[in-house]
């Protein structure tokens, strides 16, 4: 029999503190029992049982471990009894279900510091909550999301980084600055090669996790972007090649606390060479809402992902809206493409880029002096060359330009002397910008939405993604299910099934 969507399975009340946050167990649910966690803005975090109502437990009940607001709670993957919990603070602590909190206040051991970060476990006599304290960057920590084989940790700041962690062996992987302002939100694609994050700059910015550089930048919003997330249902990536692993799960001192790794294959892809077996043909989908009640969705191609392919690879790509590319074998630039086109031998002219999800290039003055970098690049025949201007600038100055000639095109992770000495200066946001932990908008593609509609009359809070519908919320109090295309008949029947007076848009 189908449920009454008209009368909820539970309903509580609760004074002097308001729910901020939760997040479902789905390793454990059933159609009988569900462990829900749900965190307060006093600092307190509830474990219930919507369907079972004996089953209830509070954490940090007397707020010893922390008193400030709670912005983001999950279940550690793999996991039946950890769970993470962030706080306004900036601190993050790791809990075990099965633990009390302890009746005075916790003292903590350093276990790991590093750049901007630190790591305390618990010291008592008895095991006890929390076994770990992060404490991330400065000011409040926004959201933390863990990555599809929940091996690595990605978290966003008000001081506007974004940190990716290995989870288990503690150690930072790479970082990513804001344009200004707080980074308010955080998401992995399906197979855990990007990040996409949101915040207080207008803008939604693309992360490679492989390279540990920002890729794209979409513009479309008109206030603060407040959630990021991905389709995997329009989401497409097929593969050309086997999959290539590199590294394995022993290269790293775990601290699992007794949870199973989650291993999932479509998430080590993010361990994947991105070179050697790259994929024929990629498309992401995400979507973003915002502050200023409008709906953006975004596609990532391979025309935004790939932009520099290695020359060994003989391929052809052009940057530039209906550019020609000179004839195979040639090896050059064309002139008339104002010396954004790459050309290798071998290959022949790509089609345009679409129009769907980068904006058109307009031509520089100083073509002549690019040109001249990309043939000595091409030249010396190595890999890394100069990253082309995408998006100019018609007020931009000319003394400025030498700015975009830097190589950002091929950071790893591995090789990050440069990397290092840019995290050093972080605190001083002007000496980012411009630096491969923040790249200026010139200096990388900016996409425009697919479509953006103003589809609330306050702040969209909430978006999610389901196989036939799209589900948002706002401050309003308004939970509003949206049907893909093909599916509105199906959704209607079901809604009119369940809820005589309910409304599917």
């Amino acid at each position: 029999q189908a449920a009454d969507l008209s009368k909820p399975i539970d309903k509580r009340i609760y004074k002097g503190t308001q729910p901020t946050c939760h997040d479902f167990n789905h390793l454990t649910a059933t159609a009988e029992s569900v462990s829900l966690l749900v965190g307060f803005s006093a600092g307190q975090v509830q474990l219930i049982d919507p369907i079972k109502k004996e089953t209830s437990k509070l954490f940090n009940e007397e707020r010893l471990i922390d008193k400030t607001r709670v912005t983001c709670v999950k279940w550690v993957p793999g996991s039946e009894s950890l769970f993470l919990v962030a706080h306004s603070s900036g601190n993050m602590y790791l809990y075990n279900v099965e633990h009390t909190c302890g009746t005075t206040a916790p003292h903590y051991q350093l276990l790991k510091q590093g750049e901007s970060f630190a790591v305390h476990t618990c010291k008592s006599k008895s095991t006890r909550n929390p076994l770990l304290k992060w404490t991330v960057g400065e000011g409040a920590l926004n959201e933390f999301a863990f990555s599809p084989d929940g091996k690595f940790l990605a978290c966003v700041s008000q001081d506007g980084f974004l940190r990716v962690f290995n989870f288990d062996s503690v150690e930072l992987h790479g970082t990513m600055k804001s344009y200004f302002g707080g980074l308010l939100c955080v998401c992995w694609s399906p197979d855990g090669k990007y990040i996409v994050t949101g915040g207080e700059d207008d803008l939604v910015t693309v992360w490679s996790f492989v390279d540990c550089r920002v890729i794209a930048r979409g513009h479309g919003h008109k206030s603060w972007v407040s959630v990021v997330a991905f389709d995997p249902y329009t989401t497409s990536v097929e593969e050309s090649d086997p999959m290539e692993f590199s590294g394995s799960d022993e290269d790293f001192q775990d601290l699992h606390f007794g949870r199973d790794r989650a291993n999932s294959t479509q998430s080590r892809l993010s361990k994947r060479n991105s070179t050697d077996s790259r994929p024929v043909s990629v498309t992401y989908r995400f979507g973003s809402v915002g502050q200023d009640t409008q709906l953006c969705l975004w596609d990532l191609t391979e025309d935004i992902l790939f932009p520099h392919q290695p020359l060994s690879r003989a391929r052809t790509h052009t940057n530039v809206m209906n550019a020609t590319s000179p004839p195979a074998g040639s090896g050059g630039t064309n002139p008339g493409s104002n010396g954004n086109s790459i050309t290798t031998p071998g290959n022949s002219v790509p089609p345009p880029l679409p129009r769907s999800n980068s904006l058109p290039h307009s031509a520089v003055s100083n073509a002549g002096s690019k040109s001249s970098v990309m043939d000595g690049a091409i030249a010396s025949g190595v890999s890394k060359f100069a990253t082309l201007s995408l998006h100019d600038r018609k007020e931009r100055h000319h003394e400025k330009d030498h700015k975009r000639n830097h190589s950002m095109g091929h950071i790893s992770s591995k090789s990050s002397d440069k990397l290092n000495l840019v995290t050093k200066t972080k605190t001083d946001p002007a000496k980012t910008l411009g630096t491969p932990l923040c790249p200026r908008m010139e200096d990388v593609p900016l996409l425009e939405p697919l479509i953006c509609k103003k589809i609330a009359h306050e702040r969209l809070t909430v978006l999610i993604f389901l196989e036939d519908c799209i589900v948002t919320a706002c401050q309003e109090g308004f939970i509003c299910t949206w049907a893909r295309p093909g599916k509105v008949g199906l959704l209607s029947s079901q809604n009119q099934a369940n809820s005589p007076s309910g409304t599917v848009v």
